[in-house]
This record gives structure tokens, sequence and C-alpha cells, in this order.
């Protein structure tokens, strides 16, 4: 038995150097093509985060179907990260590619309706609860947009988010609270127009009465918030903590904001369904459009009207919402697809019993090495941490290790297990089985055994 406190770092730093002389040995056709990429492409990648996957380069890919994905050099992976919630569906799902294959036939952008944009309204109104729906490329899109909207209509100026949140990149949310509690930019953030706390007010996840003290100065024009938080891990809310908030926003008269685009994973009305949560707004991205960039941002009815009232001049068209491509008759093929035919309730039975199966394995292994470790599970989402679970984004923060998660994510990869990056987290599909789900156990009980016995 281990010290729960206990890692003997040289020992770690040992077991990362052999991993990483693997992960180079079995790649050379990726150590060639990003050797490639560098002549071309900033920091050798499409994307700068890309850099931070484990190993000395980023694998590159060449074909994916349902759970799994082939790289370059002909390596299968189980995919449990699935473009962390964009491929949330399955890879290359038949019924989904055929839908955007057939549209492409007939165009894919003319900057006017189709029917379907109609019938996905018509199901995110279904399955949210919220009757009136705009699109847009992407989340981080939706959520720039909702809160230039609940400015306009509420006549305040700030927002106010969680510690620790993440909502895309949109300026006003990449922002921590400092040691005072004051706002400031999250640490990583480039370039912000103007100090954070001229636009944003921010408070610890699963504290009420920080909420109430941000809401009295009168000046927040709406909150947003993810019902859980996923994106410094996951972090579940306290009993009473999200009908609290619903409450302190209305006695403040502040717009609330639910942005589902991860917490989604919670089923097929995600945690709005799932808690009886009653958003005036709510955001949805990623895994809607089964691989096509897309996004939708719905409202009460109420709200829609008033919206309708300030949309409806001749200058619409720089009312800093929209986009040539937000709505395009090809996006809206591709999410009348995917609400058709993935992210059905009998499939998040499925997955979540999946995720469940992925936690408990986890656990055991935890358990068995007398580690101070912990699992969090949200619906079709699991998480192990490498501390006890945290109540707020802070204490998530603290808790990572960036060596130690360099190390799991390294193993995992080299033994054919793809992880979602920067956390230590995977996204269940349908297309998943007990025996990828099995394979990652005994891969994580071996990465411990190398770190512990």
């Amino acid at each position: 038995m281990t010290n729960k406190n206990f890692l003997d770092r040289a020992r770690l730093t040992a077991c990362i150097a052999d991993e990483e002389a693997k992960f180079v040995t079995l790649h050379p056709k990726s150590k060639d093509a990003a050797l490639r990429a560098g002549g071309s492409l900033i920091g050798g990648v499409p994307m700068p985060w890309m850099k931070r996957w484990p190993g000395a380069f980023p694998i590159s890919v060449t074909h994916a179907r349902g759970a799994k994905f082939v790289d370059l050099d002909g390596h299968e992976y189980v995919d449990f990260c699935l473009g962390d919630t964009g491929s949330m569906t399955g890879h290359a799902v038949e019924e989904i590619n055929s839908a955007i294959t057939a549209q492409l036939s007939r165009g894919s952008t003319v900057m006017l309706p189709s029917v379907d944009s109609t019938w996905v309204g018509e199901e995110l109104s279904r399955r949210f609860g919220l009757p009136k729906w705009q699109f847009s490329v992407s989340a981080t899109d939706a959520n720039r947009f909702v809160l230039r909207l609940s400015r306009h209509l509420t006549n305040r100026s700030k927002v106010l988010v969680h510690d620790w949140c993440y909502h895309g990149t949109v300026d006003e949310t990449l922002v921590v609270a400092d040691a005072n509690g004051q706002t400031i930019s999250r640490y990583g953030a480039i370039g912000p127009q103007v100090h954070p706390s001229l636009t944003t007010r921010v408070v610890p996840y699963n504290d009420l009465e920080a909420l109430d003290k941000q809401l009295s100065f009168g000046d927040v024009a709406c909150m947003l918030i993810e019902p859980a938080l996923t994106n410094i891990g996951i972090v579940l809310p306290e009993p009473g903590y999200l009908s609290g908030v619903r409450e302190l926003t209305r006695k403040h008269d502040v717009i609330l904001i639910v942005d589902e685009t991860h917490t989604i994973c919670a089923g097929a009305g995600g945690a709005t369904k799932l808690w009886n949560l009653e958003p005036d707004m709510l955001v949805i991205g990623k895994t809607i459009g089964g691989g096509i960039p897309v996004a939708a941002y719905g409202m009460s009815q109420a709200l829609a009207e008033r919206a309708e009232a300030s949309l409806s001049n001749h200058d619409v068209d720089v009312s800093g919402l929209g986009g040539t491509l937000s709505g395009s008759v090809l996006a809206m093929a591709a999410v009348r697809a995917t609400l058709s035919n993935a992210l059905l309730p009998e499939q998040f039975e499925k997955t979540i019993r999946l995720a469940t199966r992925w936690a408990e394995g986890v656990e055991k292994s935890i358990l068995k090495y007398d580690l101070d470790w912990s699992v969090q599970q949200l619906g079709c989402r699991a998480e192990y941490w490498f501390c006890p679970a945290p109540k707020n984004g802070a204490q998530a923060a603290a808790g990572v290790d960036p060596d130690l998660e360099n190390f799991m994510h390294l193993w995992a990869l080299n033994r054919g297990i793809l992880l979602t990056p920067f956390h230590n987290m995977a996204l269940l599909s349908p297309f998943h089985t007990e025996s990828d789900i099995d394979t990652h156990t005994q891969i994580f009980d071996t990465a411990l055994a190398a770190l512990f016995s």
C-alpha cells in the first residue's frame, strides 16, 4: 500500500522519459509530418493548444469511425476524447454523413432559411424548454451574442461568471478571481481589450453568499454558467446550489444563461432537463452538428419578444449578431440529422452506463493503491483527479499536477487510448464497448503499478 500523499518524483520523471522515448519510436511518420508542418504552421499545428497533447509532437490522424481512429503510422486508438464533445455522437456516423453529403450536392450556403432550420428550432424547444432560437458557427460566437443581447436588454454593463469557467474564446469570460476575489485575466489569456474587471464579475462555484454579494451591486446584466464546471475538470453542484442561483438571479433581475455545450453529456436535454433548470437563455454547440461547425442559442418568450423589437430595423445587419455562415443550409441539415439519429435518450442510457463502468474501474485501482485521488461523473463523461473531489474551480486548478497528468496521458496513448487533453477525462459514445472500457481500466492500473508498486 502507498502513502496517500507520496509520489516519488524521481521515479515519475524516469517513467515519463521512458514513455517519451517509446512514443517517438512508435510514431516516425507523425514525427516527419510534424517537422514538415513546422515550415508553414505557427508552432507546427493548426491551433496553438494542439501542442499540449502528450508526446514530443502531435500524432497525425488519417481516419476515424465510431469510437476509434487511426494515425499516420497505422496505430488504432480507442477515442475517449471525441473532439472534446464535437464528436460525442461518434465519428463518421452514417446517417449524419449521408444527410451532409446530400445537402452539399444541393448547396451549402445561400444566406436564406430552409425548412430544416424550423425543424431544428422546434426540436431544440422540445429538448430544452425555451421557445425561440437563433444559430451561430460556434458556441463561442453564441456566447458572445447572448452576452451582447443581455447588455442591450438590461442596460447593464457587466456579466458574471464562475471562477475558472470556460465559455470559449469570449473576452469577458477568460477570467479568474485573484486572492482578494477581484476579477483578473485568466492565466494564459492574451491581449484583452480592456481590464476584465471593467466587464466581468467573478464568483466561486457553489458559493451562493458570494453570488448574492456580487449581484447586489446592480450592474450585472446576466450570469453565464455551465450547470457543472467541465473545462477545469468536472465540478458538480452541491445540493441546492443551482436552485439558489436561479432564485438570486431573479431577485436581482439578472438574465440567467446556461451553457450546455459540454454538459449535454448529462442527457438528451442536458443538465437543464436533468436538473429541472429554468434558464432565460441557453447555448448549445459542437456536438449538435455531428462534426459540422454550428451552435444555437435559445431564449424565453419574453426575452425573444424584446429582442425581436430591437432586431427588426434597417441596420440589423450591423447589430453585432450573426455571420454569413450562421444558420447555413448545410449546418441546419447537419443538426437535423444529428438530433434525429444521435443524442437520443436510449443512446444516453448506454453511454452513461459505460461511463459508470469507466469510473468504477478507475476507482477500483485508486483504492487498490490507497491513493488520495477521486473520480467524478456527469452523465456519459467521467474523470479522475489527483486529489479529493473539488468543490469549485480554484480547488480544481490547485489539484492539477502537470507532470503526473502528462505521464498518465502518455502511458495511455502509447497503449492505444486517447483521453481528453488538459483533463484526465473520458467521454463515451454509443460506439464504445465494455471491452473498450475494460482496456482502459487495465492500462490505468498498469500505469499506477509503474508509479507506486
